[in-house]
C-alpha cells in the first residue's frame, strides 16, 4: 500500500496542494522551534500531517515498517509541534518542534551531527559576489 492508498482525514482543500512522491509521501523535516537546529528528515503521508496537525506530536510514515509512529512513543524522546509549513513548491513539510530528549534514533540530539563531509578547495566561503 502507498501512501496514496492510504485513507486520510487531512483537509481535502490541503492534500491537494500537496505534491507528493511516487510513493504518496514528502518529506518532513523537524527544525528545534527555538534555536533553529535541524534534528532530523522523516516521512509523512496525507495522514501523518492530519494527525501531526492535530495532535501536536509529529507522526511520520515508516518505509521500513510500513506503519505510523509518532516521534517518542517509545524512546520517551518527543516532539511537541510548534508549527508546520510547506515549502514553496509543496513538495516539503517543515515541522518546528520542541525535542524533548534526541531525535536521532541513535540517541544523539540531532541526526546530522555525527558525519560531517570533508569540503573541497573550491566550495569554502566564496567573496567578492
Amino acid at each position: 500500500m502507498t501512501g496514496s492508498d492510504r485513507p486520510s482525514a487531512l483537509d481535502p482543500a490541503l492534500a491537494a496542494r500537496l505534491k507528493r512522491g511516487a510513493d504518496g509521501l514528502l518529506p518532513a523535516i523537524a527544525q528545534q522551534y527555538d534555536t533553529g537546529e535541524v534534528l532530523m528528515l522523516g516521512w509523512m503521508d496525507d495522514e501523518a500531517l492530519h494527525r501531526t496537525l492535530t495532535t501536536g506530536r509529529c507522526t511520520y510514515w515508516s518505509r521500513s515498517r510500513q506503519e505510523y509512529w509518532v516521534k517518542g512513543d517509545t524512546s520517551g524522546h518527543v516532539q511537541l509541534v510548534k508549527s508546520v509549513a510547506l515549502d514553496c513548491d509543496a513538495d516539503t513539510v517543515l515541522v518546528k518542534v520542541d525535542q524533548v530528549g534526541g531525535a536521532c534514533h541513535t540517541g544523539d540530539r540531532t541526526c546530522f551531527d555525527a558525519d560531517e563531509l570533508p569540503l573541497g578547495p573550491q566550495t569554502g566561503p566564496q567573496t567578492g559576489q
